[in-house]
């Protein structure tokens, strides 16, 4: 493990978001509802010993073990816990996701094979929806959204109406940069708009630490430079690996994960040459041009 270790942060009562800094590749966030004799899990974690330090974070909490947990979407660093937590847990996601995670596999590990994941048993929701359903645990209510192809194409939004406290997944970075590889970029303006219209006031991003709507207004400026950058490089007749290296990051430099623009531009030119939305890009050519864009460094898994 890195050395910050993972924190809990108690939004409001029965809410507790559990935060893996720096929140880059890998180091995904979690959380948990309760209403004392129930727990719901909002996803896992990308290792068995991540996954087995969320539990002991749970029974730290004194609250029961979930017996539901939602994934936000399929990636391993969000759902490769799973198997830590069923069969006591019932594991519940979109459609999508489930499909793209039986699909992906173990794909983490073919990409980080110096990365000790552990024990992983695949482990995909075994109860699935399809534009949203509603959970009730006593008296909290935790809606599970789905915003259409945004970061993937089986995204889940969770939100609990009474304590104003949603949990995003990977719609947002919190000081980390967007990643539209396996999704849509025009679906992550669109989410983006569901989120405003539920008026949360904490906001629980996939990863960095806790935020608020603000992140909203960041995340947009980004997608919006991204689709310009698009748009100029291929008036250009330039790849998106030549758009990424000559781009000036401005406000986003600062951001984690800045060789993600490639992979951003990859979709964005999908889009504008007619794909639909979440259509399947050619991973390890994108893979292939973050690693380029990041200076020949090969991308780190921090798990």
């Amino acid at each position: 493990m890195t050395a910050e270790k993972p924190y809990v942060v108690q939004p409001a009562e029965g809410v507790y978001a559990y935060v893996q800094p720096d929140g880059g590749w890998c180091l995904n966030n979690a959380g948990f509802v309760s209403d004392g004799g129930r727990t719901l899990l909002v996803d896992t974690a990308a290792t068995e010993r991540r996954a087995l330090a969320l539990r002991e974070a749970v029974v730290a909490a004194g609250v029961p073990l979930p017996r539901t947990v939602v994934n936000t979407h399929h990636h391993g660093d969000h759902t490769y816990g799973n198997g830590v937590f069923a069969p006591e847990a019932l594991i519940v996601g979109h459609d999508s996701a489930r499909a793209e995670q039986l699909a992906a596999g173990h794909q983490l590990e073919t990409i980080w094979p110096a990365t000790d994941f552990g024990t992983i048993e695949i482990t995909p929701p075994d109860l699935t929806y399809n534009d949203r359903m509603t959970l009730h645990l006593g008296p909290t209510e935790v809606q599970v959204i789905h915003p259409g192809v945004a970061h993937t194409t089986g995204d889940s939004i969770v939100w609990l109406p009474r304590q104003r406290v949603v949990f995003t997944g990977d719609l947002i970075f919190s000081g980390g940069t967007p990643f539209l590889a396996m999704g849509s970029l025009s679906g992550s303006l669109r989410a983006l708009e569901l989120l405003r219209s539920l008026d949360a006031e904490t906001v629980v991003p996939g990863h960095g630490p806790l935020t608020d709507p603000s992140a909203y207004e960041s995340t947009e400026r980004y997608l919006r430079y991204v689709a310009e950058l698009a748009r100029e490089g291929a008036a250009k007749g330039l790849s998106p690996l030549e758009v990424a290296r000559a781009a000036d990051l401005g406000e986003f430099a600062a951001w984690r994960e800045s060789e993600r623009l490639v992979a951003n531009l990859h979709r964005a030119y999908a889009e504008s040459a007619g794909a639909p939305e979440g259509a399947p890009l050619d991973i390890a050519a994108v893979l292939r041009d973050m690693t380029v864009t990041n200076g020949g460094q090969p991308i780190l898994c921090h798990a």
